[in-house]
């Protein structure tokens, strides 16, 4: 493994991190929010917690009451005033369950002199739910679209559907009371109804593009759920104001900003990244490739660089410095469609889709990772490769096109130490990846 690729990674990925938790964001949405009467929280999301402790640090005086749902291992203390759960992600479980249900109770009276201030953040959708159909037909949905490589606005568009709290639905719930909703995004673009499933945004899907999801990936699901995606969601929401402090074009400009500080001349390639994973671990493996081949100097066909510190194009063509240090970010979330029963999370098969692409290439690497600190049902937040690799895995026996083919990148990028571990962050932002390239380190 090439150590000194490595431990630039390591600095990249803390400092992105660091730049996107919602501490300070958080403060700045509330500071142009007209706060008054009895405050209710509900903070629900990957991020619920860091958000909830920053809103009442925030706040000062008490709030009326408060909950926070959030995964397993993601409270990291007692908040004032704030009750507490963790559930299961990304498939709902009854702990969540009894988390959204503690936010229902605490909202059911409201009167229009009350304020919900509403924190969300990836991960909402499993965690704040009370389906309308039984939990495990929610859960079975949710397991068949995860496998088949459905994007997020697919998943949504169908979560929003069985449940009586997604699609604008929480938000009617609390009415008349007035509402702040301050949002972490985890969705490309950042589609209020998108996020977390739209707990407080109105529903732009509709019906019809809910059944059309069922047929096109085949699913099978009970009558009763087929039932729920007939029934329209709310498309008229009174009390509502919403604020968003997050998202991943955010995370691509901080890790931009490190690179630099790092010497590595940077592109951003895009903040929409949205494939299979695998694919866009070879993709960014032929960037280091085609690299290589301009000849460390030489740039690549194409337009004119962009000026430092713009939205930089999707172009590559600013070839490899006089430097020999080149750096290329994609940010976005992409998926994974499971044929095996291996483990692993969209970041790590990235990487690990990467290392044959890099095979032999010295001082290049490709490392992904999930700003939340979680990759899949894994404890691990993505993945590392460089050139050394690919014989890495060999020498340990495992051949990588068999991990693939089982969806194992966990188990072989653990081989050779390429898992990457951050624990959880307190933020949720989608994911970053990037090319590095010194080939004249």
């Amino acid at each position: 493994m090439n150590q000194r690729l490595r431990g630039d990674a390591e600095q990249i990925i803390r400092y992105a991190i660091g730049r996107v938790l919602p501490d300070e964001a958080v403060g700045r949405a509330l500071s142009a929010c007209a706060l008054s009467g009895r405050i209710y929280l509900a903070a629900v999301g990957k991020a619920a917690w860091q958000m909830a402790n920053a809103a009442v640090q925030y706040l000062k005086s008490p709030i009326a009451d408060g909950v926070v749902v959030t995964k397993y291992g993601h409270v990291r203390g007692d908040i004032p005033g704030v009750r507490c759960f963790e559930g299961g992600h990304p498939i709902p479980d009854e702990n969540g369950l009894a988390g959204t249900q503690a936010i229902l109770d605490m909202t059911a009276a409201l009167t229009e002199r009350d304020q919900v201030l509403l924190l969300v953040s990836g991960g909402g959708s499993a965690l704040f739910e009370k389906p309308l159909v039984p939990l495990p037909v929610m859960q079975d949905v949710n397991r068949q679209l995860l496998s088949v490589g459905a994007s997020i606005a697919e998943i949504n568009t169908l979560r929003k559907r069985l449940s009586a709290v997604k699609g604008g639905r929480f938000a009617k719930w609390c009415e008349p009371a007035r509402m702040e909703a301050v949002i972490l995004s985890d969705v490309l673009g950042d589609p209020l109804d998108m996020i977390a499933s739209g707990p407080a945004a109105l529903d732009r899907s509709t019906c019809q593009e809910a059944l059309n999801i069922v047929e096109k990936y085949h699913l099978d699901i009970a009558e009763e759920a087929r039932s729920c995606l007939r029934e329209e969601t709310p498309k008229e929401l009174r009390y509502v104001n919403s604020h968003i402090i997050g998202s991943v074009g955010q995370l691509c400009l901080a890790a931009a900003e490190k690179c630099r500080e790092l010497g590595y001349e940077t592109t951003i390639l895009t903040d929409r990244l949205c494939c299979e994973a695998r694919e866009a671990g070879k993709f960014l493996a032929s960037i280091a490739a085609s690299g290589l081949t301009a000849g460390g100097g030489a740039p690549l066909a194409g337009g004119p660089a962009m000026e430092e510190g713009s939205r930089e194009s999707m172009s590559i063509s600013q070839g490899v410095c006089a430097s020999g240090k080149r750096a290329y970010i994609a940010g976005g979330e992409c998926v994974v469609h499971l044929c095996g029963k291996g483990l692993g999370g969209r970041n790590q098969e990235l990487a690990l889709a990467a290392a044959e692409g890099l095979a032999g290439i010295p001082g290049a690497a490709v490392f992904s990772v999930g700003s939340d600190g979680t990759d899949g049902p894994t404890d691990a937040a993505g993945g590392y490769v460089d050139g050394e690799s690919l014989d890495a895995l060999k020498a340990k026996g495992i051949r990588l096109q068999d991990a693939l083919a089982r969806n194992d990148s966990y188990h072989a990028l653990d081989a050779i130490g390429g898992l990457i571990r951050t624990g959880p962050t307190g933020t949720n932002v989608n994911d970053f990846s990037v090319v590095l390239m010194d080939f004249y380190g």
